[in-house]
């Protein structure tokens, strides 16, 4: 049984319901070389250089990275440094298209073996695409024996709908993608997680003799991996060890279908489905997405806004990240885009801590947010993480979406985190 979490107002009525839509090319992308949670890729082309769909723009530098592609055909226009919706610096190669529509996939495999399945995965750029953007052929070689593959299609983030229209639309998709990273495992076996609000997709899975579907209760963070992992094996991932230490690997089912397109027909990883939903959107929709589309343009083909939202969130209302304009681009890990008005987003400015403990009764992670908060705000951190655990925090949101002094919790979770790191390295 999970601990703690929240039974948050999912909001999801506004887009599940939404066939899959594909946003019209657009005339530019900037398409980030940090499209995993390593290092950015290195650029490999030049300004003024023709490219097309599908050919690779950026190489992985290193274990812990990323290829990048280029989502459609055109001419590199520039190379520029821009701030992402982190705050922090990234390159950006953009790409102005020449309308020729001229592709260069990888070379489908036939018959695949493991191996090229494991290598084909890391060819093709493809990370995480749950959020967490780590490169899937490192995840896929683990150092330990595994016996079980996990899908993630637990979609608990509220207002985000893509995964849910991947399943229903892309079922035997998702599998088959699922089956060659088994086979790329050493042949372990298949279990899928979905959450009871999406009966849809447990039904679309059941038929399949070779995937085991396991209902999950309706609780946020269900989808976490450590929580998941429990949920579906009853397995625990001890502190400081990895899924593949408790015999387990998890993927998100994007990532799934994403290895079935690059086996099968050798497309690389250069577009995602992602959610456009609040109350402010006008149309709320899923979307097919080139990576390096504008979220001004997105918002533009959802109809603009219906109302002055108060809060732009690139991400999930939870984990994701509030942005100052439209003015930021998708990625490979985006999986929403969120315009929420004054009744869905508490704007109110934050109180003092009233100590009523709350954030830790919800923390699924046993962990004292109120302690990394008081620390970190008095630029302790070594306190603020030793006797928060900080460390150890998957950065749900569960604590400060409870906090009835609103609290910025997860800001100084991060805060921590980035100065805990910054003094080890």
């Amino acid at each position: 049984m999970l601990f703690g979490g929240v039974h948050v107002r999912d909001n999801k009525s506004l887009a599940c319901d939404k066939p899959t839509e594909v946003l019209p090319e657009p005339s530019e992308l900037h398409i980030s070389t940090k499209q995993a949670s390593g290092k950015p890729a290195v650029p490999c082309v030049e300004v003024g250089q023709r490219v097309k769909e599908g050919q690779l723009i950026a190489k992985a530098d290193g274990v812990i990275s990323s290829n990048v592609f280029a989502g459609m055909a055109g001419v590199v226009k520039e190379i520029v440094d821009l701030p992402a919706a982190s705050g922090a610096e990234e390159t950006f190669i953009v790409i102005s298209s020449d309308g020729s529509k001229e592709k260069e996939w990888l070379t489908p495999l036939s018959d695949p073996t493991a191996e090229s399945i494991l290598a084909r995965i890391g060819e093709a750029g493809i990370v995480g695409m749950g959020g967490a953007g780590f490169p899937a052929a490192v995840k896929d070689a683990p150092k330990c024996k595994v016996d079980t593959l996990i899908l993630n299609g637990a979609e608990c983030e509220p207002y985000l709908t893509c995964d849910h229209r991947l399943m229903i639309e892309h079922t035997d998709d998702i599998v088959r993608g699922a089956r060659y990273i088994a086979k790329a495992l050493g042949g372990v076996q298949i279990v899928i997680g979905i959450e009871l609000n999406k009966p849809d997709c447990i039904a679309a899975f059941e038929p399949y003799d070779d995937v085991k579907v396991v209902a999950l209760a309706k609780r946020y963070p269900m989808g976490s991996e450590k929580h998941l992992i429990y949920s579906t094996t009853g397995r625990k991932v001890r502190l400081g060890k990895l899924p593949a230490d408790a015999g387990v690997i998890v993927h998100n089912v994007g990532t799934a279908y994403a290895v079935c397109q690059a086996v099968e027909l050798g497309k690389p990883l250069y577009e995602r489905e992602l959610t456009v939903s609040g109350k402010a959107v006008k149309e709320p929709k899923n979307l097919w997405v080139k990576v390096g589309a504008s979220v001004a343009d997105i918002i533009a083909y959802c109809g603009g806004e219906e109302s002055a939202p108060v809060k732009a969130v690139i991400g999930g209302p939870m984990t994701g990240t509030a942005v100052a304009s439209y003015d930021e681009y998708v990625g490979k890990t985006t999986g929403g885009i969120l315009l929420m008005t004054a009744e869905e987003a508490d704007t109110k400015a934050p109180t003092p801590c009233l100590n009523c403990g709350k954030c830790a009764d919800v923390c699924p992670m046993h962990l004292m947010p109120m302690q990394t908060a008081f620390y970190s705000n008095a630029g302790d951190f070594e306190t603020a993480a030793k006797l928060g655990g900080t460390m150890s925090c998957i950065e749900c949101g569960a604590c400060e979406y409870v906090c009835p002094a609103r609290r910025p919790l997860i800001q100084a979770i991060r805060k921590t985190k980035a100065a805990m790191r910054a003094k080890k390295n």
